[in-house]
């Protein structure tokens, strides 16, 4: 299998496999317990919070580890409960579920709720934020913004630092999804941000863990209840190994951005071949995502197929890639976020390749050949 598809998952690094497997042999102590077997369970998982910290450019103190990225985004975004009954939210309308999901909820609880659209390049602009901002702002306090670093599903870089002033000039506190950009791009990417969040698995880590970061004086509000683990801000009995996986891959992705630097060329030359062989099979072949972007993602509209369709059939030729975010997988909907930039027709035929942190020219050489077999079938029939 040629695995193109590492914004939805990356391969767990075999540093962070014995890592773990290490700990859960050693440090099968409750972290919570006070005995000696618990306190040697606590330091892994204090081990781990230090790395996410200084990765994030955070304070330990001020981090949170979750199950994952979808609960430190649930946890980021219920921050607005926290700033007065009138507190507003403003988020890009381009999130990963795990963000609009949430804010939808809070919208439903009374919540003020503002969604800003992307440009048809996929950057949701200082501009449009400072739009929004404005009309968010005479119905009362704005209380969050939330912004990712880096789309899910194009690769596109956002105006963090922008945004960043605009909302605090309203006095409002930015939160930062930094799921796909940690270790792929220089933490200056969500540089300004008031809360950042991580999902190990994205950096080679294992899945089940991920973190929060704050900046001093966020108050968090827990959305789960139940012990007083973390602050008694996510209850539930720590895993040491999940935490001694997630030290490593933080450890790694300081260091990681100049590996991927390197991809950016191959990500390139891959992209225009593909849209090259489009041409010369007479598939009308479009690149959604024109704006800076991370140096390992594409995302392509073929004409005349169905996103999921073509990727069911270079599957079975033995190419993995994606037709949207992971967490949409299974729906009939097509991309909302390429359909909020360049319309439903494009979205129902887009297709995310994203590579590794060390692609091989002859592996995507294959991938080509096999991505030709496939088109040259042609589209399934209505």
């Amino acid at each position: 299998m040629i695995y193109l598809d590492w914004n939805a998952t990356t391969p767990p690094h075999p540093e962070v496999l014995a890592a773990m497997a290490d700990t859960a042999a050693r440090f099968f102590g409750n972290p919570a317990s006070v005995h000696g077997p618990g306190r040697a369970a606590r330091a892994v998982v204090e081990d781990a919070r230090e790395a996410v910290a200084r990765l994030l450019g955070f304070d330990a103190r001020d981090t949170v580890l979750t199950s994952g990225g979808t609960e430190a985004n649930n946890l980021a975004l219920h921050t607005v409960l926290e700033q007065g009954p009138s507190a507003a939210l403003v988020v890009s309308a381009i999130e990963h579920p795990s963000v609009l999901r949430p804010a939808e909820a809070l919208a439903a609880a009374g919540v003020r709720v503002s969604y800003v659209p992307p440009s048809p390049s996929g950057v949701v602009t200082p501009d449009a934020f400072a739009e929004a901002l404005a009309e968010a702002a005479r119905g009362g306090p704005v209380g969050l913004v939330s912004l990712q670093a880096v789309s899910h599903e194009t690769g596109v870089l956002q105006p963090i630092a922008a945004v960043a002033e605009l909302a605090h000039r309203v006095g409002a506190r930015l939160h930062v999804d930094a799921i796909q950009a940690a270790g792929k791009v220089p933490p200056s990417a969500w540089e300004g941000a008031d809360l950042v969040t991580l999902a190990a698995h994205k950096i080679r880590g294992p899945k089940g863990i991920g973190a929060l970061s704050t900046r001093p004086g966020v108050r968090l509000r827990p959305v789960l209840r139940g012990g007083a683990q973390e602050k008694g801000l996510r209850p539930g009995t720590q895993d040491a190994s999940m935490a001694a996986g997630l030290r490593v891959a933080a450890e790694r992705a300081l260091r990681s951005p100049e590996v991927y630097a390197q991809v950016a060329p191959l990500r390139d030359r891959f992209e225009a071949q593909l849209v090259a062989l489009g041409a010369a099979l007479g598939v009308e072949v479009h690149v959604n995502g024109r704006a800076p972007r991370a140096p390992h993602v594409t995302n392509l509209s073929f004409a005349g197929w169905r996103g999921a369709e073509l990727a069911a059939a270079l599957d079975l030729e033995g190419v993995a890639v994606s037709a949207g975010s992971a967490c949409s997988a299974g729906t009939a909907e097509p991309s909302a976020v390429i359909g909020a930039m360049v319309g439903p027709e494009r979205a129902a035929s887009a297709i995310r390749v994203s590579l590794g942190d060390d692609p091989s020219r002859e592996v995507l050489e294959t991938a080509l050949s096999l991505w030709k077999r496939v088109l040259q079938r042609g589209a399934p029939g209505p």
